[in-house]
């Protein structure tokens, strides 16, 4: 196993769960707007290493998805700012520059503390 990014959930905010209808979180650094915040979750900004590729694995907490597709942002911002959007749609073709988007799966519930991992 190769990890290539690895962080943790600092806090989640309010209104996280207005997203799971969408299939979505959206990660960001701490240093997130008020305004936007609330709709995240936030994490510690660390870099990536490597490149994040169709098949690899996130994990989050207990629960893991493979990566479907992943924009042409998504290295860069998870590095510089931690924002990223998670979408869980099966999309084989990245349609947003910032988004990773993972298997077609149901979005588990998710912890503070709990760890983000990306590997091969």
């Amino acid at each position: 196993m190769t990890t290539k990014f690895e962080t943790k959930i600092n806090s989640i905010g309010p209104s996280v769960t207005e997203f799971f209808g969408e299939k979505m979180f959206i990660l960001f650094g701490d240093n997130a707007p008020a305004e936007l915040a609330e709709y995240c979750l936030l994490i510690d900004v660390k870099g990536v290493e490597g490149e994040i590729a169709a098949g690899d694995t996130l994990q989050i907490g207990c629960n893991e998805y493979k990566v479907t597709s992943v924009g042409d942002a998504v290295k860069q911002n998870l590095s510089s700012l931690g924002h990223i959007t998670l979408k869980f749609d099966g999309s084989q073709n990245p349609e947003l520059p910032g988004t990773l988007y993972l298997e077609d799966s149901e979005i588990q519930e998710v912890n503070a503390g709990d760890t983000i991992r990306i590997y091969s």
